[in-house]
């Protein structure tokens, strides 16, 4: 787990002239508000894959689960550089952030209890009800029936919108 300050730096030549770097904390708290993210993963062949998914930001890195034998979990096998993101597409609003790290497999049985914890919080009745569209996730999560993937932080973005543009990076 990644529990040191990132080295923040603005990027002045993205941004309004009165722009200032983003805190970690302020794009920390955006990663773990967002209801949904995007993990982006590496193809054998080389390609990007994305996909929209839900997600949780426990311990310090961002969290997700897919099944062991979707795309993402066969790229992550071969090859673990990814990237999770959150963000929407209007121009103002909170910043879009990119976290680039390596995913790796959670097994040990208490951070997998965090985990799941962390999306029955999350995302409530979704997860914990069984009229949820998505009952049973966290229990899938606590008996390793999906993969549970965990992407600490080498480097991050944050873009900051209107009415301040803004370009922030963080070296873990």
């Amino acid at each position: 787990m990644n529990t040191s300050v990132p080295k923040t730096t603005l990027c002045p030549e993205f941004g309004s002239l009165d722009a200032e770097a983003l805190s970690w904390e302020y794009a920390r708290s955006v990663l773990a508000e967002a209801p949904l993210y995007r993990a982006s993963t590496v193809r054998p062949d080389g390609r990007p894959h994305l996909t929209p998914l839900l997600g949780v930001w426990v311990e310090e890195a961002g969290c997700f689960c897919t099944g062991p034998r979707e795309r993402k979990a066969l790229n992550l096998s071969a090859n673990p550089h990814c990237l999770i993101s959150t963000g929407n597409n209007a121009l103002d609003g909170p910043p879009d952030i990119v976290v680039e790290g390596s995913g790796a497999r959670v097994e040990d049985p208490d951070a997998l209890e965090r985990i799941a914890r962390a999306y029955e919080e999350k995302y409530g009745p979704a997860i914990t009800s069984p009229e949820g569209t998505w009952f049973g996730l966290a229990d899938s999560i606590r008996r390793r029936r999906v993969l549970t993937v965990r992407v600490t932080p080498e480097r991050a973005f944050a873009f900051g919108k209107a009415p301040v543009f803004s370009q922030t990076r963080y070296d873990f």
